[in-house]
């Protein structure tokens, strides 16, 4: 494993693959990974933030922060990954459904119309949408017993 490894978030509706070269790896280990970026398109809002990826989950946890440091949410991905040992190279795609969790303790699940979209369409196939609804699942375990956030604590960055 090299000191800095390549990132790409691959999306797939809209259909991109960035590379994201100004993130900053803070952890990197065999079943975790945690970054701290700005956004990549200014907001009027959302400024900057970090990102657990855990690996083996298949979920990105992000924390969204506004300029002034304050909390907006934490935004939950649920995720594949790809990983090329030669290049060192990781390609994280977006499996469409998402979880949002608020300081207030809402919790909204959305973009599930796109997980049928993109599986109507052949952008997810079935065993994809399969293992996303699975891990979709396990997430919202792990929120509704109130175990993700506390989990996720000691690696956020101050």
């Amino acid at each position: 494993m090299s000191e800095k490894p390549v990132l790409y978030r691959k999306r797939l509706i809209p259909s991109e693959c960035i590379r994201l070269d100004s993130d900053e790896i803070l952890l990197r280990s065999d079943r975790l990974l945690v970054t701290r970026w700005k956004t990549i398109r200014p907001k009027k809002t959302l400024s900057h933030g970090a990102s657990c990826y855990l690996l083996n989950e298949g979920w990105k946890i992000s924390r969204f922060l506004d300029h002034e440091d304050q909390l907006i949410c934490w935004y939950c991905d649920i995720i594949d990954y790809t990983y090329d040992a030669a290049e060192d190279s990781y390609v994280f795609t977006d499996l469409l459904a998402d979880v949002l969790l608020y300081p207030s303790g809402e919790i909204r699940v959305v973009d599930l119309d796109e997980v049928a979209e993109a599986l109507e369409s052949g952008l997810l196939s079935v065993s994809q949408t399969c293992s996303c609804m699975r891990k979709l699942d396990s997430l919202l375990r792990e929120i509704y017993a109130g175990r993700l956030l506390p989990s996720l604590e000691k690696f956020w960055p101050q």
